[in-house]
């Protein structure tokens, strides 16, 4: 079974959403913000995210991405090798606001991996999460500043999100793995 959470439309309604609540909590302090997005769909819907910023304060904001890979701890052994993908940050972190943009919210072990290789960068005034999706059943601590949408889901069942970049088509899904 397939249900579609978001339409091509309907994200995109969500992402100028996003973009005004971020717009309206920094206000004038939008020159320390960074957007940081998780690898892979996470960098590419904060690199959405910035064109829609840029359109709504007329200034660029800095992005970069993190590949979280190696922070993770699902990793339990030496047989299990993770694929290694690029970060980039482009700025020192020291004083910058971090915006960390990630697609889906579940369990917070992708996030709390994230928080610990940010800091192997440096330490900024503070850290902040945007997510599309919070599907809940967290296992740590762990809550988005800004949600595109929450749904209830059953640990049966997957989001997935899908985007243009990477899968032609523009589309959130919940999946029945059942």
């Amino acid at each position: 079974m397939k249900l579609i959470l978001l339409s091509r439309e309907e994200m995109a309604r969500t992402l100028e959403r996003l973009a005004s609540e971020i717009v309206e909590r920094h206000g004038e302090d939008m020159d320390r913000l960074l957007l940081v997005g998780i690898q892979r769909r996470g960098g590419d819907l904060a690199r959405r995210l910035t064109r829609v910023l840029k359109e709504k304060c007329g200034r660029d904001i800095p992005l970069g991405t993190l590949d979280i890979n190696l922070y993770r701890d699902d990793w339990t052994s030496l047989a299990a090798f993770p694929s290694l993908g690029a970060s980039s940050i482009p700025l020192p972190l020291e004083g910058r606001k971090v915006l960390l943009v990630d697609d889906v919210l579940y369990t917070g072990r992708t996030v709390r991996a994230a928080l610990e290789a940010i800091l192997d960068y440096g330490r900024p005034a503070c850290v902040e999460l945007l997510v599309l999706v919070d599907r809940g059943h967290r296992e740590l601590p762990i809550q988005a500043d800004y949600v595109g949408r929450s749904v209830r889901t059953s640990r049966a069942e997957t989001v997935d999100v899908l985007l243009e970049e990477r899968d032609d088509r523009d589309e959130v899904c919940l999946v029945s793995n059942r």
